[in-house]
């Protein structure tokens, strides 16, 4: 039998890369059948190594926001690059850059440009204890601020001094993040948020605007400052920050993924407060300056500015998660759509283990449509609404599939740990 291109760069993989691939990339946690490496992608389409072609409901985990190879973003990009990307110093485009994104963000006063969301998350711990001269951070249990050794979601290779002075609540609960600020007493430095409670496997939540409301006033009360992590979520919620639809300002916010449409560019904002101990701390990369990766951020802020692309997201997003409920109980399953369309995650009822979800998505899989069957996906505005169709007759044929096999499905090994609840 002929291997696949997939496995055989899999196995020159194993032999070249420590695990064969890591990071938020690797499948060695989705269904056998997923495609590890990929050849291609335009618009709202990926295709695999071996050629076959998906509907992509990931969009590279969040930088894909107005399509694989936007033409306007991908010209503005190609145009810098000829005159100059990775210098001896910055060109005008990251002072334009930085005009273009506090005037964005309503609680902006300034701007800095990094790479890595973890890059961002990290400068806003930093900024926030140069700030107030404490050390203790408070976030909530099991949302992800990054792979840093202070925040990474797997603890080899880290010490306990790395990942020291931080003190867990539990997200949307007003008295257990009141406990964690009283238990960080006078020390206490940041609270860190995510926009919404986007944890993995688990369902998703929009803020509550009294728990929003109350990290803004403990943050006032003791002089810590409130950072909302929108690396993931930025420009998808709201073209503020995404706490600005429940009427809170953060004093920082990190940045990354969209911002210039997949090019390689991420950053933190601040409020005037922050500014001075922002600009006391020291945070570099080679090439955290490269103008290219801002060309394509500022002509992705313009469509940002003047398009409909977020009524349009949201709206597609609303329509495909009705309509999966709806054929998931023709089928005889409760199937839960959470957080927001644009941004949506989707369970079975009763699949502790997903033994179900990953039947269902490897069907989808093999219809063309390319799913998570654990992490919260994304929608992008180079989609259509044919393409939502696509997405719903394939869910159809998929969960009769399912509906044939439930009663005989196997237990997915590689999640194990889930039946014991260790999420």
């Amino acid at each position: 039998m002929t291997r696949s291109h997939d496995r055989v760069l899999r196995e020159r993989a194993a032999a070249v890369i420590p695990g064969g691939m890591y990071g938020h990339q690797a499948v060695g946690l989705l269904p056998d059948d997923y495609p590890q490496f990929f050849s291609r992608a335009e618009g709202a389409h990926i295709w695999d190594a071996d050629g076959k072609r998906y509907l992509d409901l990931m969009c590279a985990y969040g930088p894909n926001l107005f399509g694989y190879g936007q033409p306007e973003i991908d010209a503005a990009y190609v145009r810098q690059l000829g005159l100059g990307d990775t210098l001896t110093g910055p060109t005008e485009l990251m002072v334009r850059l930085a005009e273009e994104m506090t005037l964005l963000v309503s609680h902006a006063d300034w701007a800095m440009f990094c790479k890595n969301g973890t890059d961002a998350t990290t400068m806003a711990l930093m900024t926030a204890r140069a700030h107030t001269r404490r050390k203790t951070i408070v976030r909530a249990k099991g949302a992800y601020h990054g792979a840093a050794p202070w925040c990474t979601p797997r603890p080899a290779g880290t010490t306990d001094t790395d990942r020291a002075h931080q003190i867990f609540c539990d997200y949307n609960d007003v008295a257990s993040l009141e406990a964690a600020v009283a238990q960080a007493g006078d020390d206490l430095a940041a609270i860190f948020a995510a926009p919404f409670k986007h944890d993995a496997f688990i369902d998703q939540a929009a803020p509550d605007p009294a728990y929003a409301r109350r990290c803004r006033e403990l943050a006032d009360q003791t002089g810590a400052l409130l950072i909302v992590d929108d690396v993931r979520a930025g420009l998808r919620m709201a073209r503020d920050c995404s706490w600005s639809v429940v009427g809170v300002e953060p004093d920082l916010s990190t940045w990354g993924k969209c911002i210039a449409n997949g090019h390689p560019i991420s950053a933190l904002l601040g409020s005037e407060k922050a500014r001075k101990g922002a600009a006391s701390i020291y945070v570099t990369g080679s090439f955290w300056y490269q103008a290219a990766p801002m060309a394509a951020a500022l002509e992705t802020l313009r469509l940002v500015r003047t398009t409909d692309y977020l009524e349009r997201l949201s709206a597609m997003g609303e329509r495909l998660s009705a309509g999966l409920t709806e054929r998931a109980a023709a089928a005889g399953f409760g199937l839960r759509c959470t957080g927001p369309g644009q941004m949506p995650l989707y369970l079975f009822d009763d699949d502790p283990d997903l033994r179900k979800g990953f039947f269902f998505v490897s069907q989808m899989l093999q219809r063309g449509v390319y799913l998570h069957p654990w992490h919260n996906m994304f929608l992008c505005a180079a989609m259509t609404e044919a393409d939502i169709d696509a997405v719903l007759n394939a869910a159809e044929d998929s969960l009769a599939a399912l509906k044939r096999e439930a009663g005989g499905l196997a237990p997915v090994a590689k999640l194990a740990f889930l039946a014991g609840g260790q999420r």
